[in-house]
């Protein structure tokens, strides 16, 4: 029998979807029964991933895609399903992240006038009047299949706006019947929904810009997200070298450049101050980036001239956003930069103004350099800082690991002093980097993979889930938790509006996790992981080695619980 739930899952197989992160629900018989058909007859259809929380299945689906470039499925149960999606939507938009969401809806019949009608008493209590609308402002696309003769069109349209820039999630519903309809099975060629093709500058943008490059003093380029495409920081490393560019990041969801580059200045997030290089630059190139500075805090000179390359240029989901640019383009970064250096291969370039500027740029590397050793240095008594703690573990890490940053006050200090390929989620919604440590080495298998984390953002990412996924697909990983006692970013966030106020001497606002979880305990109890609780600094280099011993030859996760403070 040939429904629209074998086709379903034909559509997945041949549009190149390799993992399906489901929460199965009394929706979904229909496909459950294809995909047994498949798994029986020896038919391809994606590896079905069980993940017990829809969090940390969509969380998985967003580390694979980052780290593949690929898309992957999520399968969730009806409109209880979509909600528990819960701010793992939220982060899949804000990262940009090609994502398929599929959920079943309830039956709509209920006399037996079509298979798959209602039978369980739930199907009256999850009959939403508006499902989609659950989700609809964070999608690119949302629609319902009403029949199953057109299932595998409306899934290649639905990842043909995942896959076009700027990326994102889609998602797709529909009800038991139409899975369960038997329909004739239709040969489509996926190939002729194929994603947008980048955009280009305009023959006229590219000069502009490349002679504003030429003439500055002290050009810089600034980014967030430009990283996702290897080919865009290929391109920005040359663009850096030939010109004596320097390069910051701000709240870098990848690894956007060489951290050890000499014209690589650093990052910023949050921090309340002004940071010096963006303030003495005369040019600014935004290459994808969603907030380029705070302007309460740190901005651009007045007088610094803006260009702005994004492939979001007006930031579609943000009610409030602008750049004082005087030229914004929609376009790739990767196609851009190769535009402009086209340009400068027919160009006449200062020598040695550049000679100026990557002198300046390599000096400023060495002194940023040089106060990152000495923040890394072993604190006094047998405490541990942040920058000591992201120092032991990247002493360990092997060249081509995957680092993923959920330290959120902790963000900056990672990213400063860790090595490998460093994500974020590119949201703001705590609880991604459990999830997302799954997809990444079901991408990657070969790589070694950490999660450093906090411990608010740990407890948010459902470790009894997450642990208990990665025993049972052999996706072992190690999770440092920087455990500063609680909610450390409110506090902040108080103390930035209201400094002299009472949450300013109050010990208790309602942000300490005191008495404190047994955060390892919890990894260990759900997946028999490698549990540590660490302490004072004479404990950690023996607890690092333990659980990285853990993770490479015993194949289970590690976690370590560490306690850290910001005191030397």
């Amino acid at each position: 029998m040939y429904t629209a739930s074998t086709a379903w899952v034909e559509a997945l197989n041949d549009a190149g979807i390799t993992c399906l992160f489901a929460n199965l629900g009394s929706d979904h018989p229909g496909i459950m029964e294809a995909l047994a058909e498949a798994k029986a007859l020896g038919r391809p259809a994606p590896k079905l991933i069980t993940c017990p929380n829809e969090m940390v299945a969509l969380s998985a689906a967003h580390g694979y895609a980052q780290v593949s470039g690929e898309a992957q499925a999520v399968l969730v149960h009806v409109e209880c399903g979509t909600q528990a999606l819960a701010g793992a939507v939220h982060n899949a938009a804000k990262g940009r992240v090609p994502v398929l969401i599929f959920a079943g809806a309830s039956p709509f019949t209920q006399e037996g006038e079509l298979r798959g009608g209602r039978n369980e008493f739930i199907h009256w209590l999850q009959d939403s009047f508006n499902q989609r609308g659950i989700v609809r402002g964070y999608m690119k696309y949302a629609a319902e299949v009403r029949t199953g003769r057109n299932i595998k069109q409306m899934m290649y349209r639905a990842l043909q706006f995942a896959r076009s820039d700027p990326k994102g999630p889609v998602y797709l519903m529909a009800a038991r019947e139409v899975l369960e309809e038997e329909v004739p099975r239709v040969a489509v060629e996926q190939a002729n929904w194929p994603p947008v093709e980048p955009c280009p500058l305009p023959s006229s943008g590219v000069e502009e810009l490349a002679e504003a490059l030429l003439a500055a003093k002290r050009p810089l380029v600034v980014t967030s997200y430009l990283g996702r495409r290897r080919q865009a920081t290929t391109a920005l490393v040359r663009l850096a070298e030939r010109l004596g560019v320097g390069v910051i990041e701000s709240a870098p969801g990848y690894t956007n450049f060489p951290a050890n580059h000499a014209m690589y200045q650093g990052c910023y997030y949050n921090e309340p101050f002004q940071n010096p290089v963006l303030a003495e630059t005369d040019l600014i190139l935004v290459l994808d980036s969603d907030v380029p500075w705070i302007p309460l805090v740190n901005r651009p000179s007045p007088a610094a001239k803006i260009f702005h390359i994004d492939v979001d240029p007006l930031k579609d989901q943000m009610p409030m956003w602008y750049i004082a640019a005087v030229r914004s383009f929609r376009a790739d970064a990767a196609t851009a930069l190769q535009q402009v250096h086209e340009y400068l291969d027919q160009a006449s370039i200062d020598a040695d103004l550049v000679s100026d500027r990557t002198t300046h740029y390599t000096d400023l590397h060495a002194a940023r350099e040089t106060r990152l050793r000495g923040e890394e240095a072993r604190p006094s008594g047998n405490t541990i800082t942040p920058a000591f703690l992201t120092a032991c573990v990247r002493e360990r890490l092997t060249p081509d690991a995957i680092v993923l940053n959920e330290g959120i006050t902790n963000y900056r200090v990672i990213k400063e002093h860790i090595a490998g390929d460093v994500f974020t989620s590119g949201g703001s919604s705590l609880g991604w980097s459990g999830g997302a440590a799954i997809g990444a080495k079901l991408a990657a298998p070969d790589r070694f993979v950490v999660s450093l984390t906090g411990d608010g953002s740990y407890m948010f990412s459902v470790p009894s889930s997450v642990h208990w996924m990665a025993r049972r697909y052999k996706t072992p990983f190690l999770q440092v938790i920087y455990n500063n006692g609680g909610w450390n970013a409110p506090r902040l966030s108080a103390l930035a509006v209201h400094p002299d106020g009472y949450a300013s001497r109050d010990e208790d606002i309602g942000v300490s996790f005191e008495p404190p979880p047994d955060y390892s305990g919890i990894a260990a109890a759900s997946g028999g992981a490698f549990a540590r609780i660490v302490r004072d600094a004479d404990q950690l280099a023996g607890a690092l080695d333990e659980a990285i011993h853990a993770v490479t030859r015993e194949q289970r996760c590690a976690v370590l619980d560490v306690f850290v403070t910001t005191k030397r």
